[in-house]
């Protein structure tokens, strides 16, 4: 298992981030899309992550050879008032490396980097009553709150998400 920084010209990852994606998305986790994506959609959401990709927004690949494992994002603020925090993004691991430490690991990393960035605030969202709520405040995450009828699940069922928060020392 080995963790990657990606970068814009990383782009030959396209096809397994795809394939972890779709896992992902058919095994239920709300990634901000219906169960109905199809590869145009999936392609232009990945084409988007990576032009993005810079010191402001990063995202790291925890794989094994040519297999994507699982993906995180780190989304700094660009606002003036904001700059000491980050948002983390699409978390996901495939089905098949759950229970496995990827979370986590990538997690590690993900919170490392924005430390030495000089960033003191983490803050993300995730469907309330998921395992990955779980999983957050395993990691020492806070939660704020939950707004109902927040997004669409997969299956276009409305769930509410819950609002987390975390200090870096």
């Amino acid at each position: 298992m080995e963790l990657i920084d990606l970068h814009r010209t990383d782009r030959d990852w396209m096809p397994a981030l795809g394939e972890l994606f779709f896992d992902v998305i058919d095994g239920g986790g709300s990634l901000g899309f219906l169960e109905d994506i199809d590869e145009a959609q999936m392609r232009e959401y990945w084409e988007g992550v990576f032009d993005q990709l810079g010191p402001r927004h990063r995202l790291w690949l925890c794989r094994e050879g040519d297999r994507a494992l699982g993906t995180v994002q780190l989304s700094v603020c660009g606002k003036p008032n904001g700059r000491h925090r980050a948002e983390v993004q699409k978390l996901m691991v495939h089905r098949d490396a759950r229970r496995q430490g990827v979370a986590a690991r990538l997690m590690g990393v993900l919170e490392g980097v924005a430390r030495d960035e000089g960033l003191s605030l983490l803050v993300l969202d995730t469907e309330v009553g998921s395992p990955a709520e779980t999983f957050y405040r395993a990691q020492g995450f806070q939660r704020a709150g939950e707004i109902p009828d927040f997004a669409a699940s997969p299956q276009g069922e409305l769930r509410g998400t819950a609002l987390y928060w975390k200090r870096l020392p």
